[in-house]
């Protein structure tokens, strides 16, 4: 049996329940309401906020969250999934490294997100999941990151729920960017 998009028995790449901003509780009703505002947002024939990669993977994750049985399904694997990446973020817990690469990790964050802001003044920003991508770091572990930077005030979301540095988060990069170089380098020192 030929699968379209992702396969289910396939460890896909994309958290559908991230794409469409849903908890993995969410009712059928507020999905569909999300996948609607997002749609809007992001058709390509939206001439604002128009991302053509980005309307295909709210299309993809809607096309098995929006149906009860793939949903069923999709939901088996993504719980055995969030199950691997909590066992593997308890397993590389060293108490004694965890406040430097914390440090380091929160100094990366603001610099993807200043690098962001400055190259394209008009982004909405970036997700959680892109943060993921960027920094190497697995979403459960930049929970704690992305909680303490906003309530620091150095990011913030924006009307599109993403991530966005603010200008105290410049002015904390730019002050401790030099007495970090090693930050830069985050994902070189976790591979």
């Amino acid at each position: 049996m030929a699968c379209t998009g992702r396969c289910m028995d396939q460890a896909p790449p994309l958290d559908y329940y991230d794409v469409l901003q849903v908890s993995p509780s969410a009712e059928p009703d507020t999905i569909h309401r999300v996948y609607r505002l997002l749609a809007q947002r992001f058709h390509p024939d939206n001439k604002e906020t128009g991302n053509p990669s980005r309307f295909r993977e709210i299309a993809e994750a809607y096309a098995v969250l929006g149906d009860v049985e793939k949903r069923a399904r999709y939901d088996i694997v993504h719980d055995r999934q969030q199950k691997e990446r909590w066992r593997l973020v308890e397993t590389g817990s060293n108490a004694d490294h965890d406040f430097e690469l914390e440090q380091r990790v929160r100094l990366t964050v603001l610099e993807v997100l200043y690098t962001r802001r400055r190259t394209d003044p008009h982004s909405d920003g970036l997700s959680l999941l892109d943060l993921e991508k960027l920094t190497g770091r697995a979403r459960e572990q930049l929970e704690f990151t992305m909680w303490y930077l906003n309530n620091r005030k150095f990011v913030q979301r924006s009307d599109s729920s993403l991530f966005v540095v603010t200008a105290e988060g410049v002015d904390h990069l730019e002050k401790n960017y030099d007495a970090a170089p090693a930050a830069r380098r985050l994902r070189a020192v976790n591979s």
